[in-house]
């Protein structure tokens, strides 16, 4: 877990996000989290994107283990239940309201967006509406920085201390010069 300020982001890092999303990874200010085995697992990226569009979404989950684990739990209606949970339970309401904040302050470091201004993720801090975007922060931020996220990620089948990562074939790439390859069909 790391919250900013953040090492400079390696080309590898890169490469390997871009992997993971199967896209070209854009706007990446940081690595906030890592697999065990050194793999990007959370990006922070600029609240505003180099077109200019805002981007209120500081802590993205890429891993795509991690991903497809959020996805399921969603799909169960694990937020129904988080949902039930802040509107029943202060101290939790409390926690996800101080972790809305201390996501505002992190993505404020790399500049004020108002389009975006008071706009977390996730729904914070009164909804629960992706469990993607708190299971980042909570693995960007740590344990107990946002308990909604710790409570996706103790439910979840994935684990950031195992590894689940795939050869994302960045090494093979950067050795050939180009960007990693693209998977084939079926796949």
């Amino acid at each position: 877990m790391t919250r900013p300020p953040f090492e400079p982001v390696a080309e590898r890092d890169l490469r390997i996000v871009s992997a993971q999303l199967g896209r070209e990874a854009r706007n990446v200010v940081g690595i906030a989290a890592r697999c065990v085995c050194g793999a990007p697992t959370v990006v922070a990226t600029a609240p505003r994107l180099a077109d200019g569009t805002p981007f209120p979404t500081f802590y993205y989950l890429s891993h795509p283990a991690a991903t497809a684990a959020m996805s399921f739990l969603e799909a169960a209606q694990l937020m129904v239940e988080c949902n039930e949970l802040l509107h029943a339970d202060a101290e939790v309401a409390a926690g996800y309201a101080r972790a809305h904040e201390d996501y505002l302050a992190d993505r404020a470091q790399f500049g004020e967006v108002p389009e975006i201004a008071g706009v977390s993720a996730g729904g914070m801090p009164t909804r629960v509406k992706c469990l993607h975007a708190v299971a980042a922060h909570a693995l960007a931020a740590g344990p107990g920085a946002n308990p909604i996220g710790d409570l996706a990620l103790a439910r979840s089948s994935w684990t950031p201390e195992v590894c689940q990562c795939a050869d994302y074939g960045v090494d093979d790439a950067a050795a050939a010069g180009g960007a990693p390859p693209a998977e084939e069909p079926g796949r």
